[in-house]
């Protein structure tokens, strides 16, 4: 077949590769490449020898397997806060915001999501478009999909979003470029959430999450919208512990499991006024003396689908908190 001639070419970027235990050999990487190759061209009609083209120039990248083994959600609190809420990214937040002032408006009265979040999902994300990624896409997700076995199977559906999204906007698949992971444009869309989520603003016909502000703001709105955001909910608020009762509640899951009054039966105290029956998630922040306890509720677990970490929930929350507070403070 003409694809084992392809993987033959292949195999001489994956032989400069020092695979570590986490990773599959090189002869499982080839073959799950050439079970996916057969798989675009059986399931979705692609080209045989134009994927060979293109595989051929795919690189497996060995920095991207050691960034994956340690993200920055690995760090403490107080070490991650310090990456994302600072004086520079506030401040380009509500200059991005005051910018882009109409598409965050309609965004709020369409999809009932606070313009404050969106603006801090660009500023987590990008910097507002300063840090969208310099690997190529197709590198990433083939690294990540042939290379990396405990999470194999979720790269390898983003590579099969990835390619059915260039053939569908015209795009060539390696000219895009974007995050370790493969996720792109100022929002990081992943593939799969771009085919979801992705919308077009301003009606020319594309929907631009690299260069369009306004098919920005949509698109994460969209996203937002689509898992469920519960508009004018708030978002967490902070609790305050008398004694250690609270602990053994504490755990790995995100989505809220305790009622208000079983904070309360904790000694869990808070200034904050709901009815007793809200439910929300008790989640422990590591501090650099001690722990920060927050009740977070439904709009929370909503940031975490973007990202699936408590810290990185946190750090929207507060930097949409602080870039909203030194807007008003504009003239």
């Amino acid at each position: 077949m003409k694809i084992s001639r392809a993987l033959n070419r292949i195999a001489l970027t994956f032989a400069g590769i020092s695979l570590a235990a986490c990773t599959g050999d090189v002869k499982e990487s080839q073959s799950k490449q050439q079970v996916f190759i057969e798989k675009m061209v059986s399931k979705h009609q692609f080209d045989e020898s134009e994927l060979e083209e293109l595989f051929a120039k795919v690189e497996i990248k060995g920095d991207i397997l050691k960034r994956i083994a340690s993200p920055s959600e690995g760090m403490p609190w107080h070490k991650y806060r310090r990456i994302f809420l600072t004086e520079e990214r506030i401040t380009a937040g509500v200059m991005f915001w005051q910018a882009n002032a109409k598409a965050l408006a309609d965004a709020e009265q369409v999809y009932g999501v606070p313009a404050s979040i969106i603006v801090a999902i660009i500023g987590v994300e990008t910097s507002y478009g300063k840090n969208t990624g310099k690997h190529r896409v197709v590198d990433a997700l083939s690294t990540l999909a042939f290379a990396y076995p405990p999470r194999s199977t979720f790269f390898t559906s983003e590579l099969e979003n990835y390619l059915l999204l260039c053939r569908d906007q015209h795009f060539n698949p390696v000219d895009q470029k974007g995050s370790y992971a493969g996720a792109m444009g100022l929002p990081q869309f992943m593939p799969s959430s771009f085919r979801s989520f992705a919308v077009d603003y301003d009606k020319d016909g594309q929907s631009d999450i690299w260069h369009n502000p306004g098919d920005v703001i949509a698109s994460v709105a969209n996203y937002f919208a689509k898992h469920e955001w519960q508009t004018g909910q708030e978002i967490a608020f902070p609790v305050t512990a008398t004694d250690d009762q609270y602990k053994k509640f504490l755990n790995d899951g995100l989505k809220p499991d305790l009622r208000l009054v079983e904070l309360e039966s904790l000694n869990l105290k808070t200034s904050r006024q709901f009815p007793l029956d809200t439910k929300v998630k008790l989640l422990s922040f590591e501090q650099a003396n001690g722990e920060e306890l927050w009740a977070a509720l439904d709009n929370f677990y909503v940031i975490t689908r973007y990202n699936h970490s408590p810290l990185y929930a946190m750090a929207v929350y507060q930097l949409g908190e602080a870039i909203l507070k030194t807007k008003g403070a504009f003239p």
